[in-house]
């Protein structure tokens, strides 16, 4: 049995921004057939309800920089979530920021994680493996590394940092490092310094004793500097131990042949419901009845550049010249929320879209549209192309990260180049290949048999933490042998 102690700033059903949220909130549950015992520690924002759970520790003080922070500890569900409850970090609108910009104490807010982490791993849930997403965990194996180095409450205890998405890095300056409770001799480029500032992120990336990531492509590609951030070198460095595992999806919540949230449910053998499901999804956006006969493009995105947003806002208009109908559902960039509703107010007919998150609209939409585009400049997993396979909505998508290593000429339609014209030229070839319905409805049906559930990737996560354990073992026989040999010397 191998304990685990996961610390992330969201999972679902409790916290959620992205796909991050999804990942935390599933993959301790697959784990539990591959013998491991996991545990998640997250911080108790507002949003979070703690009516089914109870209060495990009514004081949990955290010291940084000499400041007390105070807090206690919830726990929920079958798999123990903690929730970190200090009212006055947490308890705002927002899970990073609110309408102004993320948050200035946000480094402050994620340090008390990272130490509240290393308190439940001393008083509550002694892991074997402490499992770090994000920089917003990155300072727990610093912590680990520098404060409690000498700590023999923590000895043996590994680190595995798992990156979701390199292009966040929590960036912040280096007044903030005795706020955070660190010495300054960790601000340099083999600790956490980058380009003047404090990286978290690379925190994580240097002090942890292994390192994950979301796709084999996305590992190739974060070691280069198109896609590294600033951060290749370090990637590059650590390559050895930088391990890539796709990301799985929950077929609990996404299968049409149980979605309660759809018009009605279907089957690789019965597609007849996912024609119920496009009318629906028609009338919901007001379009013209005579849409059911044509293709129906769906997005449910971020709209932000990392998702291709501009690409799909400046190839709308040929959308509409070429026949086709569009629907949009996400939030973002003011700039581009207020450029898809200039497109969408000049088509109204042609073209529907929706701000905000609607977990409901977005089951709808996966049902109903006939293909889902996902143009990302990058994507280190993605999970909606997955969600899309499963629901025969046939995918567009850019040749990067997991996006890359999940459709194939098989099952749905890519392109190379970062540009509106591949990007039309992809979504051409699907409105071609639509008109031949025997061969579409091949095409739907070999993605439905797809198999991403993450029954596959727990099963890697449970060998690459136990390799991370064997590896520490080995150490240290190596270490006792020296030992040995220079004790007879």
């Amino acid at each position: 049995m191998i304990k685990v102690l996961m610390v992330a700033s969201e999972a679902t059903p409790f916290a959620k921004t992205g796909g991050l949220a999804d990942v935390v909130g599933s993959l301790p549950g697959a784990l539990r057939s591959f013998d491991c015992e996991v545990a998640v520690l997250i911080p108790r924002y507002r949003a979070i309800d703690l009516g089914s759970a109870r209060r495990i520790y009514d004081s949990l003080p955290v010291w940084l920089g000499g400041v007390q922070h105070q807090t206690s500890l919830y726990q929920a569900g079958e798999t123990p979530f903690y929730f970190l409850d200090a009212p006055a970090l947490y308890d705002r609108d927002g899970l990073y920021g609110d309408s102004d910009g993320d948050y200035p104490d946000n480094a402050v807010r994620f340090a008390v994680l990272s130490r509240a982490a290393l308190a439940v791993a001393r008083r509550v849930f002694r892991p074997q493996i402490l499992h770090c997403h994000d920089w917003q965990s990155g300072l727990v194996p610093v912590y680990l590394r520098t404060v409690f180095a000498c700590d023999p409450t923590f000895l043996g205890i590994k680190t595995l940092f798992s990156i979701h998405n390199l292009g966040y890095q929590g960036l912040f300056p280096p007044a903030v490092l005795p706020q955070v409770g660190l010495d300054r001799r960790v601000f340099n480029i083999k600790g956490l310094e980058f380009f003047g500032q404090v990286s978290l992120i690379k925190g994580g990336l240097n002090y942890s004793d292994a390192l994950s990531t979301v796709s084999r492509k996305y590992a190739l590609e974060i070691q280069t500097p198109e896609y590294g951030f600033g951060l290749d070198g370090v990637l590059r460095a650590r390559s050895a131990d930088l391990y890539a595992i796709l990301n799985g999806i929950d077929y609990g919540n996404w299968d049409p042949q149980t979605d309660p949230y759809i018009a009605a449910q279907y089957s690789p053998g019965d597609l007849s419901g996912k024609r119920l499901c496009k009318q629906d999804l028609i009338g919901e956006f007001g379009l013209p009845e005579l849409a059911v006969t044509r293709p129906l493009l769906g997005v449910i995105s971020r709209l932000t550049p990392q998702k291709g947003t501009e690409l799909l806002i400046e190839i709308a208009p040929q959308l509409v010249e070429e026949d086709l109908y569009l629907v949009v559902l996400g939030s973002g960039d003011p700039v581009y929320e207020e450029a898809l509703q200039t497109v969408a107010a000049a088509c109204p007919d042609r073209i529907g879209v929706r701000f905000g998150y609607d977990e409901s609209l977005a089951h709808r939409i996966e049902a109903g549209a006939d293909v889902f585009l996902m143009p990302s400049q990058y994507e280190p997993s993605g999970l909606n192309q997955m969600y899309s396979l499963r629901y025969g909505t046939v995918p567009v998508v850019r040749a990067t990260g997991g996006l890359d290593d999940t459709i194939d000429e098989g099952t749905g339609f890519k392109f190379q180049e970062y540009s509106a014209e591949a990007f039309l030229a992809a979504v051409r070839a699907a409105a071609a290949a639509y008109q031949d319905r025997q061969g579409w409805e091949a095409l739907m049906r070999r993605g439905m048999l797809k198999d991403y559930s993450w029954r596959a990737s727990a099963a890697e996560y449970a060998a690459l933490y136990q390799k991370v354990l064997d590896d520490d073992k080995q150490a240290a026989s190596f270490s006792q042998l020296q030992h040995q040999t220079q004790m007879r010397g």
